[in-house]
């Protein structure tokens, strides 16, 4: 009984075979394969070796003449391009050897992979956890390649694309775009090369913004870089994380859970496109109360975090006034000790009982009353009381406050919508709003404590006052 060795010859190269491989050409009795491939090998195969060449799609075909062969006491040799554990025939030879009951021996020989030759060209787009899929539904149902890319996008996967268009499917590769921009960020890198290790190569550098699938053909392999993944000299870099451990050195463990948990808060993010400021907003929101629905819900003024933070800095914003003691707790000492900036509540001031009983409202209310009258500038912070929330606006239409800034995130139902709405006129006031229902003391101060951080942002580093 003979053998069959299945070989991945590589991408296209003579220089990206395997040594193993060019062994089991040269000692081969039989090859068989796709016509198209025996450039790649001619040279290497002996005098009187038995050559079957075959047309594309004429897989089965393929092994069971391998087979018949084989069983002759041949040793034969089956060749894929790439690694034929890819796409290849190898699944197919294992497959038929169990069909026909066959004592053939089988051996499988990796190759390079066009995926792995498409990525050394790209620079290092495969560092860190990747997937493979082909958008050939030939054999398998597009229902089924759809869900297997939604899963790669959502799992931030680096995604290897393969068999990405033909003459009669143009469609597919549009739709992979289309789903994967609805997870990952315009700017996210795509490599695409075709015809990879052979003469008529070509490597383009892009993004999933810019890409364009006219580009693209069968012969052509596209990468997709992950939510880490970069361009750099028209190289497309995705980093392992070494750099990054190096940079945490010195941190101290609570703010170590509270920058990996911010990266993966970032990493889940529907629309990672989004300005740096509201972002650092957003991720404090999730981070606080685990609920993603902030995407939807945080509102923010364009540069709102960015301008009262820059306002701290230049110290023009010295109070912070909120609408209940738990969110004055909730606003890191260390961070107003660092800045010069006092937080405050009146809601203890003996002055706002007697107020309230006088004249028939809140406390919180009068609390607020008293504030606008010692910090009309303040930035006023609210985290609880939709009626305190109401009398700052009216205080503003009245011109007796101008508040330097608004975080507006009451919680409940009564009277909690309409407060909010009631901030969203006043233009000139940099606001940040927890819309509809939602809110509370812990999330109105977590969004003064990005404001205080702000200079954090872009080295994705939160907990500098823990």
């Amino acid at each position: 009984m003979g053998k069959i060795i299945v070989a991945g010859i590589g991408p296209g190269s003579k220089e990206d075979i395997t040594p193993a491989v060019l062994d089991a050409v040269r000692a081969a009795d039989a090859i068989v394969g796709y016509k198209y491939y025996f450039q790649f090998i001619q040279k290497y195969v002996q005098n009187g070796c038995e050559c079957i060449d075959t047309g594309m799609k004429k897989e089965r075909e393929r092994a069971e003449q391998a087979f018949e062969l084989a069983e002759q006491g041949k040793t034969v040799v089956v060749i894929s391009s790439g690694d034929a554990g890819i796409y290849g025939m190898t699944p197919l030879v294992y497959e038929m050897k169990q069909e026909r009951s066959s004592d053939v021996e089988i051996e499988s020989l990796p190759g390079i992979s066009a995926f792995q030759k498409a990525a050394s060209l790209l620079g290092a787009p495969i560092g860190h956890d990747m997937c493979i899929i082909s958008l050939s539904d030939l054999m398998t149902p597009w229902d089924v390649i759809e869900r297997r890319i939604k899963a790669a996008a959502i799992g931030d996967f680096v995604t290897a694309v393969y068999n990405p268009k033909s003459h009669g499917r143009y469609w597919q590769l549009y739709r992979l775009v289309e789903l994967f921009l609805q997870q990952r960020s315009a700017e996210t890198p795509v490599g695409c090369v075709r015809q990879a290790g052979r003469d008529e190569q070509e490597i383009k550098v892009t993004t999933l913004g810019e890409f364009d699938p006219e580009d693209v053909d069968m012969f052509t392999v596209i990468l997709i870089g992950n939510s880490q993944s970069y361009i750099i000299d028209g190289h497309i870099i995705t980093p392992r994380g070494y750099y990054r451990e190096r940079g945490d050195e010195g941190v101290k463990p609570g703010q170590q859970i509270m920058i990996e948990s911010f990266r993966t808060i970032e990493s889940e993010l529907r629309n990672k496109d989004i300005p740096l400021d509201h972002k650092w907003a957003l991720l404090h929101a999730i981070h606080t109360t685990a609920d993603f629905e902030m995407e939807r819900i945080l509102y923010t003024d364009d540069h709102a975090v960015e301008m009262l933070y820059n306002k701290v800095a230049n110290g023009e914003l010295k109070t912070i006034v909120t609408d209940v003691t738990m969110v004055t707790s909730g606003i890191r000492k260390g961070a107003l000790v660092r800045l010069g900036v006092e937080a405050k509540c009146y809601l203890s001031d003996p002055r706002v009982a007697e107020m309230a009983a006088a004249q028939g409202i809140t406390r919180t209310q009068a609390g607020i009353r008293l504030a606008v009258e010692e910090h009309p500038d303040a930035l006023f912070a609210f985290g609880n009381a939709p009626t305190a929330l109401m009398e700052l606006c009216d205080l503003i239409r009245k011109d007796k406050a101008h508040p330097a800034g608004i975080i507006a995130a009451p919680v409940g139902f009564v009277h909690v919508r309409e407060s909010k709405h009631m901030v969203k006129p006043f233009k000139d006031i940099p606001k940040i709003i927890v819309e509809g229902r939602k809110g509370g003391s812990n999330l109105a101060a977590t969004l003064c404590n990005a404001i205080l951080t702000f200079d954090d942002a872009a080295q994705l580093k939160p907990g500098r006052d823990l």
